[in-house]
């Protein structure tokens, strides 16, 4: 009976520990898509500390989290494996002209200046950071504890591909071969909300998987600032770019 009574004590606090992280991460997300402009840039670094916070007083020990001292030579060898793949194989997409098109985003028109701020500043702090610890961090850590590796890693992926559904509202306007796709009306606007909540879902299972397998938030991070930071650089640059 003991054992029984601390079981259902431990459910009951992971409830509520998950419901906390998804009530701030949901206000978070909504803040950033109406909010003054830049607001995760403040509120991804206080919100991710906050994050940690909750975890560890839940119970969540440094090593639940990704956060050891003892993985992070681990992390760092996948974390630099991880860049250099991503830029080659952008590399290589924005010279081929058939998968150039992808690039062609009007939220990455952008001043040389303000590619690389935005490249290394805003998208590490203001979306790497946070997502990375929300995410990979303080959630998988929690389902990991209570379900094991399997519900952990698909509990998160999901809940990261719905965390886009706000950002992708204008998808189909902004980037060039999402708009050609899938069309600009309702129906394409619809179409490339649900397929960047599902690609964002399939690429949490890659994060996932980088993180378990480095023991390090620090591989997921990397993977997901080159995704993001090497993909807008190339963007800008191609914007400023004729090709004859």
């Amino acid at each position: 009976m003991p054992d029984l009574t601390h079981a259902h004590l431990s459910r009951r606090r992971l409830a509520l520990v998950f419901g906390v992280v998804l009530a701030i991460l949901a206000a978070v997300n909504v803040a950033d898509k109406f909010g003054p402009h830049h607001t995760g840039l403040v509120a991804g670094p206080v919100v991710a500390l906050a994050l940690v916070l909750i975890a560890r007083g839940a119970g969540l020990t440094w090593h639940d989290l990704g956060l050891s001292r003892r993985t992070f030579l681990p992390g760092l060898k996948y974390a630099l494996g991880a860049v250099v793949i991503v830029a080659v194989v952008y590399t290589a997409g924005a010279a081929i002209p058939a998968t150039r098109v992808a690039f062609h985003d009007v939220r990455y028109h952008l001043h040389p200046g303000a590619a690389l701020l935005t490249a290394f500043v805003v998208v590490p702090l203001g979306t790497v950071l946070l997502e990375e610890v929300a995410f990979r961090g303080v959630l998988l850590g929690l389902v990991n504890r209570h379900r094991g590796a399997t519900w952990a890693s698909i509990t998160s992926s999901v809940l990261f591909g719905l965390w886009h559904i706000l950002p992708s509202l204008r998808l189909a306007q902004v980037n060039a071969a999402v708009g050609a796709t899938l069309g600009v009306g309702a129906t394409g606007r619809v179409l490339a909300i649900l397929g960047a909540v599902a690609f964002t879902g399939l690429a949490g299972l890659l994060l996932c998987e980088l993180r378990r397998r480095s023991g390090s938030l620090l591989a997921a991070a990397a993977l997901h600032w080159a995704t993001n930071g090497l993909g807008l650089l190339i963007a800008a640059a191609l914007a400023t770019t004729s090709f004859s």
